[in-house]
């Protein structure tokens, strides 16, 4: 048996103009584990699905275990040994646990045409999801019924239920607690122990050196190193990751892969600090002075600490609105134009085509271009409204409720105030992305019928944001931290926002019912 598991050779792909993966090339062995890292865009979940049989490649070649392989579809490449896991889990809610497991490869006697040997597949999921810590009780739940986490461990207990060859992730521990992280690490780690080959796609640095063999980062959609864990540091992956040394672009990396733990170290050495200082209050007035600074000081630094990350978080918003609209920039200008000229010649070609079956055909395809042009320029609104660059905030926010609007069949009413006028372009967007996330939440959970929206500026020049619905209201005040375990991102990403340019979030339920979204940001505007 061979004991290189997986080569890939020159491997691209593109989209029109637009090329994501550029002439990749990257050998594995048996019971190897690679992480794969870059920025976002650069093409991790592209090589992974090139690899798992979920797309195709442009040009390049794979080989598995010395054979060369060509997937069609995602399940071509199952069938021989090569599980792809998704971001977001792939799964029938109308099924329960076990089926979901077995979905495709049910056990059966005789061998795929006969009676699904039910005992037998319940027997195997118990003892998967005994390996992932999962209860057994969970083995007949509707998957419809259980929460994000549970979700993707099943279908990650799914992907491990016949033992595959090559075991492709594509940023799944994200969804898991500390804990199934934990669980997770240690089973890929025995699985590889056992000869499956992992490629872990993770932004978590601290994983991917606790678990892999060797490293390979994507820039640009090109492989610009390939290195072995033990010969290389946290920083040095992330100056690849970032294409460069300059610590402007490195700094704010490193503290958000770091910052966030070493202050949740040093808030919880200060309370360690304050119930010291509570017991020994009365021991000695030269003590408690000495206590009383030392605590001083660690709030001082926590306080230093907080600031910091603040500046973090809002260069790494203003860098990924930038990257937002880069993208839609070349979505517009390249793929979307690319897309137009092909229906154009398409048209011509149509008109000219004697055969009515020829022409029926080319219009079907024509039709399908469109849809898909108008899904990419949805794309675009949505990654950057032009509205905004063009015509200012003002118009962006009509021209937005409007298509929300005609999209939702919600009825809205809509006032901002005249004198609002130009913003820095931080603000304009900041203000944008809250009220596109408050709609965006009320069309997924208010069940409204009616939305009235208000922009306006206060007597002392600042901004208020006032979105009220008459839908079935929400429980005050939020609980913002399970939101976020539970990747219910709306509220907490208007709540950060609001933080970042210094304003305040005030959330109402009326006695009458609905909901009540008010955002008060401070001036903007210059001083005169």
């Amino acid at each position: 048996m061979s004991e290189i598991l997986l080569e890939v050779q020159s491997l691209s792909k593109s989209y029109g103009n637009l090329k994501v993966l550029d002439d990749i090339a990257f050998a594995m062995k048996r019971g190897e584990i690679i992480g794969l890292v870059g920025r976002r865009g650069a093409g991790k979940s592209s090589l992974l699905h090139l690899i798992g049989g979920a797309n195709h490649a442009t040009a390049g070649k794979i080989y598995l275990e010395g054979q060369p392989v060509r997937f069609t579809s995602y399940g071509q490449a199952r069938q021989n040994g090569v599980e792809l896991v998704y971001q977001t889990p792939q799964i029938v809610e109308q099924l329960d646990v076990v089926h979901n497991i077995f979905l495709g490869r049910e056990i059966c006697w005789p061998a795929a045409i006969g009676i699904p040997l039910v005992k037998r597949m319940y027997r195997q999921a118990r003892n998967l999801l005994a390996d992932l810590d999962l209860p057994s009780s969970m083995l007949q739940k509707k998957t419809a019924d259980l929460n994000d986490e549970q979700r993707q461990l099943v279908v990650l207990a799914r992907s491990l239920c016949q033992s595959p060859r090559l075991l492709l992730m594509d940023d799944v521990l994200s969804n898991l607690s500390f804990h199934h992280q934990e669980v997770i690490l240690a089973h890929i780690k025995k699985m590889a122990r056992e000869g499956m080959g992992v490629i872990i796609s993770s932004e978590n640095l601290k994983h991917l050196f606790n678990i892999t063999d060797r490293i390979l980062v994507l820039y640009q959609g090109k492989l610009s190193a390939d290195q072995q864990t033990t010969d290389c540091t946290p920083r040095e992956i992330v100056e690849l990751v970032v294409g460069g040394s300059n610590p402007e672009q490195v700094t704010p990396v490193i503290w958000a892969l770091e910052s966030y733990h070493a202050a949740q170290q040093q808030t919880e050495e200060l309370f360690r600090k304050q119930a010291e200082l509570h017991e020994n209050l009365e021991a000695s007035d030269t003590l408690n002075r000495q206590l009383i600074n030392k605590l001083s000081e660690q709030v001082q630094a926590l306080d230093r600490l907080n600031t910091a990350l603040q500046e973090t978080q809002r260069r790494l918003l203003t860098k990924r609105e930038e990257e937002r609209k880069a993208l839609a920039r070349e979505l517009h200008d390249l793929v979307l134009q690319d897309l137009l000229s092909v229906n154009y010649h398409l048209e011509e070609t149509e008109n000219n085509e004697s055969s009515d079956e020829q022409r029926i055909e080319l219009k079907a395809i024509r039709e399908g271009i469109r849809q898909v042009v108008g899904d990419l320029r949805q794309l675009c609104r949505d990654l950057r409204p032009p509205t905004i660059d063009n015509h200012g905030l003002s118009s962006a926010i009509r021209s937005h409720i409007q298509e929300w609007g005609d999209r939702t069949r919600i009825s809205f009413h809509v006032e901002i105030d005249p004198r609002l006028g130009r913003l820095p372009d931080t603000t304009e967007i900041s203000v944008f992305r809250i009220i596109q996330e408050g709609l965006n939440n009320i069309s997924k959970h208010a069940t409204a019928q009616n939305v009235f929206l208000t922009l306006q500026r206060t007597p002392a020049d600042n901004l208020l944001i006032r979105i009220v619905d008459d839908g079935q209201g929400f429980e005050i005040p939020p609980d913002l931290a399970y939101l976020t375990a539970h990747k219910h991102f709306g509220l907490v990403g208007i709540s950060e926002r609001t933080a970042l340019l210094g304003g305040a979030m005030n959330l109402e339920v009326p006695p009458g019912g609905g909901f009540v979204l008010q955002v008060e940001i401070p001036s903007p505007y210059p001083s005169q």
